[in-house]
């Protein structure tokens, strides 16, 4: 049976959803204005994007759009009305409101925590999640609390998204023997479309029941299913069809350098540089990208977030990198930048971040 509890509090009505008091969280507020809304049988929401199909907009999605996408997953997951959830995330977003929408489409009680670093710290032992959604750094953070470790390594769902594992956390996931799987979805199809199951080896996405994928002329993504309404959403992603429902993605086209003729993918390239760079630069946030060369076209360039780089530490960087990777695949230069730019998402801005 559905009901929503935050702390001691139980909502499962509409009337509890329209008892509101005054001194409740922005979070809590969201939510239950959502499931009021919903349980009236609201039609239409209003939803911003992240930015991912092109510039940050408001969008209309459809309360089916919404309920294909809960049906899908649950059938992807094979869940039940007497699995737990838990919503840690802030219901302002589509992330957030998707899970308050599963758990009242598969009947199923839902638990309401603060979207903080850690959320499992103030749960109960005897509180443990079947689902739950997460970003990468509430994972991160929750296995660094013996408490919270425990109980995600209890949970037989979980999904990450809102940006990719680096390869130190995908490490630890493994570690730790955790149930997690890679999320692949934007505003525009209400969450995701396709899960990768995190294993040793290379993340490959099955598309959740009914959605159908393919490739433009540019080897970018095109997604269609019932929670696109049946229309295809085109992305800015190049991926690797592996078959009409899986693929490997590979990165951002807008990013893509061609040096040489050699197509370099930087954020596949990042999350294997990472723990070197990090090694060196440990609190330095970091992006390849390309720049004009004479020679090449583009030649890829390091651009690390530093007040001051130290030349010693830098060339270290560059001879352990000679050893790791394919000399096409190594920054021909190392840029510093004091402080990044960033999106209105809260991204780095690379185009605007390059010191050039």
């Amino acid at each position: 049976m559905f009901y929503l509890q935050f702390q001691n509090r139980q909502f499962s009505t509409l009337e509890d959803f329209q008892n509101i008091a005054e001194d409740y969280p922005d979070f809590l507020l969201e939510a239950l204005q959502f499931c009021r809304d919903w349980q009236s049988g609201e039609a239409v929401f209003q939803q911003k994007t992240s930015g991912s199909t092109g510039a940050p907009k408001v969008l209309s999605i459809h309360r089916n759009q919404m309920q294909a996408s809960a049906r899908a997953t649950g059938e992807f997951f094979k869940v039940n009305p007497r699995n737990l959830l838990l919503c840690c995330l802030n219901p302002a977003f589509i992330a957030g409101k998707m899970m308050l929408v599963r758990a009242m489409e598969w009947k199923a009680p839902i638990l309401l925590q603060a979207p903080q670093a850690d959320p499992l710290k103030d749960l109960n032992s005897d509180q443990i999640p079947d689902f739950i959604a997460m970003v990468p750094l509430q994972v991160q953070e929750s296995l660094k609390n013996p408490k919270s470790r425990a109980l995600l390594q209890k949970v037989s769902h979980l999904i990450i998204g809102g940006a990719a594992s680096n390869p130190q956390l995908r490490e630890d996931i493994l570690k730790y023997n955790l149930k997690a799987y890679q999320t692949y979805g934007m505003t525009e199809t209400v969450s995701h479309i396709a899960l990768a199951k995190i294993t040793e080896q290379e993340l490959i996405y099955y598309t959740l029941p009914g959605v159908e994928i393919g490739l433009d002329e540019r080897e970018t993504l095109w997604v269609k299913g019932p929670m696109s309404l049946g229309n295809r959403i085109q992305t800015n992603d190049q991926v690797k069809l592996i078959s009409d429902r899986s693929f490997i993605w590979l990165g951002r086209v807008d990013f893509v350098i061609n040096s040489g003729g050699i197509k370099l993918h930087p954020e596949l390239l990042e999350q294997r540089m990472e723990k070197s760079i990090h090694t060196h630069f440990p609190s330095s946030r970091f992006f390849l990208a390309g720049i004009p060369d004479p020679k090449f076209g583009e030649k890829m360039v390091l651009v690390l977030e530093t007040e001051m780089i130290e030349i010693k530490k830098a060339k270290l960087l560059q001879e352990e990198l000679k050893l790791l990777f394919q000399p096409y695949e190594l920054p021909k230069d190392i840029l510093t930048v004091n402080k990044f730019q960033e999106t209105p998402s809260g991204k780095v801005d690379r185009i605007r971040s390059l010191p050039l």
